[in-house]
């Protein structure tokens, strides 16, 4: 066998979202923080995040981690994490995913009923308590960065869907928020396809109208993601939502092309930044359990556990908490001859 280059991953999915998670292979990655690291690996290795998540090896519904080692002295592991369209500082389904892949494989040692552990994550520290019996985690808790919302009921104009009441917020990525049932919109798994359109449009208005950065670290902008969501429909949940990650550029003059993927779990940073929204307005208190369902029904639980600030706006520190399962282990290799070394997309998927 010929190969330029030869990964090994561990594959894994968190209540439905599949995080793919490299565990050897990678380049060396320079930087004094994992935040660098990402910054190193988007600058002069993107190749591998093209390779790994596009066609013939990935595909549009896929995210990737890097498993690397961390810059901080309290941190056990760092991990980075790579979409179809970028980096993301934090995510709640990779997290579940690394911390699962880091313990059932015996990369950290699991401690049973409890493993506590620290991840660097670009975002920055997050602290982790996995519940452990018989070898699998039964339920990964997070300690999330801060959250906090940027923008409540603004007006964007959106093209196909005209003017549209958005909320913006931080919950380790920056999301757009809107009502799906204002909008018309069902969030059912099957309508896929509309849920992706309308949010695409909604964001690519939004970053235009209402760009945001960091108050901590001007290097990370947006809205970069759209969640769209609505009132509870399952028993012992509280809200729902539909995420969509962008898979490519937005075409205005054509909306109806654009190009977007649902989230398959609930979004573990989705969550964050709506009970960030829902503190804002008073609806939210700390203590609260905040139980969100996704598209496929699957459950993330938030909770408020501090209040806090970020720059000058008002914040909140929530918990997070998931399941996460492995369902393979790959190796991927790169023939120097292959004519696709970064993949490729095609229209009938992405």
């Amino acid at each position: 066998m010929r190969t330029s280059r030869i990964l090994q991953a561990v594959e894994a999915h968190a209540e439905g979202e599949p995080g793919r998670v490299i565990t050897g292979g990678m380049p060396l990655l320079k930087g004094a923080s994992v935040f660098e690291k990402m910054q190193d690996m988007a600058a002069n290795h993107d190749e591998i995040r093209l390779m790994m998540l596009r066609e013939p090896r990935g595909n549009p519904g896929l995210c990737g981690n890097v498993l690397v080692p961390p810059c901080h002295p309290e941190a056990d592991a760092g991990f980075i994490i790579f979409e179809q369209t970028e980096y993301p500082p934090m995510s709640g389904s990779n997290t579940i995913c690394v911390v699962t892949v880091l313990l059932e494989t015996g990369i950290l040692p699991m401690i049973e009923p409890v493993t506590d552990l620290t991840l660097e994550a670009p975002a920055g520290l997050i602290r982790v308590r996995a519940e452990c019996r018989d070898g699998k985690i039964t339920q990964v808790s997070f300690r999330n960065v801060p959250a906090f919302a940027v923008h409540l009921d603004a007006k964007v104009e959106v093209t196909g869907l005209g003017t549209v009441a958005v909320d913006v917020a931080w919950g380790g990525m920056f999301f757009v928020l809107a009502n799906a049932d204002r909008l018309g919109v069902d969030l059912s798994a099957d309508n896929g396809k509309d849920i992706t359109r309308v949010s695409e449009a909604i964001r690519h208005a939004t970053a235009e109208q209402l760009p945001v950065i960091h108050p901590e670290n001007p290097a990370i902008t947006g809205p970069t993601i759209t969640n769209l969501w609505g009132a509870p429909i399952a028993e012992g949940t509280h809200g729902r939502g539909a995420i969509t990650l962008s898979t490519g550029p937005f075409d205005p003059d054509r909306p109806q092309d654009a190009s977007g993927i649902l989230d398959r779990s609930p979004c573990g940073t989705g969550t964050c930044a709506k009970m960030a929204v829902l503190h804002a307005r008073g609806l939210l208190a700390p203590g609260q359990d905040y139980v969100n369902a996704g598209p496929l029904g699957t459950t993330f639980t938030g909770c408020i556990v501090e209040e806090t600030k970020v720059g000058p706006y008002p914040a909140i520190v929530p918990t997070l908490s998931g399941q996460g399962w492995i369902y393979g282990l790959s190796s991927y290799t790169l023939d120097p001859s292959d004519p696709f070394p970064a993949g490729y997309t095609v229209g009938d998927m992405w």
